[in-house]
């Protein structure tokens, strides 16, 4: 079941206000009104949780809690509004929860365009978009939000990728610029970062091929049938297991490597283990490394 009521410890991990704070607030000013079980434990609805990230964000600029108690919801959302500096991350983020809560798609795309009078796409990636689903994934696993809330947000992060990517997309691609292949090993399914490293090649001007999930490392052997000199990128979030992330890198080199001059650039979290960069390995270990290493090839 989609979950659409909340207790206090869930409305904690949502918004960083500490349960006890929550309760003071609840008492003293009658900010939320909650639901109770037979056993008087509090509920929350979505529309308790959207006012709570609201009042969130007025009380983090520094207003006081009671001013913040005595205002209706078009006037906390006036204020709010009179309060961003330009194009706040911390409130569109809010949004961006909002959104998901909802399964509002509408509200992410006009959020999204929104911000993108502003900011780059870049930009609003590095961020927006990051900083949240760092905080998805940690809310999915402690258990605050259901499975469907993740993937849906995920899915209208990756649908945003793959549209800019295309508007980005040069017109006129130099046919000798670096041909890059982006895959992830077999098994591995965590695609987004990938998806966006296809974006900064693409918007370089570079050529790529986009080979998505779940690769086993004897396919790319076929890239190298037809193409030369390819630069293979991959973005390693839970797979190979530490303990054969080595064996892996060695086994491209002796099944992929050996077939023709190419590379692979390893981003992702495996990426910051104790291994050395090598003659046809390179690690980027944040994500800010790669898009440097891109601008730099494309403008030498």
């Amino acid at each position: 079941m989609i979950k659409t009521q909340f207790g206090i410890k869930d409305l904690e991990n949502l918004s960083n206000v500490k349960a006890h704070t929550i309760r003071i607030w609840e008492k003293r000013y009658n900010l939320l009104e909650p639901d109770r079980t037979d056993t008087n434990i509090r509920k929350y609805d979505l529309q308790n949780l959207k006012k709570l990230l609201n009042v969130t964000y007025l009380y983090n600029a520094g207003y006081k809690i009671s001013k913040i108690a005595s205002l209706d919801p078009a006037q906390m959302q006036a204020l709010i509004m009179q309060n961003i500096d330009g194009i706040d991350s911390e409130y569109l983020g809010n949004v961006f929860k909002s959104a998901m809560f909802e399964f509002d798609g509408e509200l992410f795309d006009a959020t999204l365009e929104k911000l993108l009078e502003k900011k780059s796409f870049r930009s609003i990636f590095a961020e927006i978009f990051v900083p949240l689903l760092n905080e998805m994934g940690i809310l999915w696993h402690s258990g605050t939000i259901d499975p469907s809330h993740e993937h849906f947000i995920s899915e209208k992060i990756k649908q945003s990728i793959i549209v800019h990517s295309a508007k980005n997309k040069k017109t006129q691609i130099d046919k000798n610029a670096h041909l890059f292949a982006l895959y992830l090993p077999y098994r591995e399914i965590h695609e987004i970062s990938l998806l966006y490293a296809n974006f900064e090649l693409i918007s370089a001007g570079f050529r790529t091929i986009y080979l998505g999930a779940n690769i086993p490392l004897d396919s790319l052997k076929h890239i190298l049938k037809t193409k030369t000199k390819v630069i293979f990128v991959t973005y390693l979030t839970v797979l190979p297991e530490n303990d054969n992330l080595e064996k892996y890198l060695k086994d491209f080199q002796n099944e992929v490597g050996s077939k023709g001059p190419s590379e692979v650039w390893v981003l992702g979290r495996k990426a910051k283990n104790n291994i050395k960069n090598s003659k046809n390995i390179k690690l980027f270990r944040e994500i800010e490394n790669f898009t440097e290493k891109v601008d730099s090839l494309s403008n030498p």
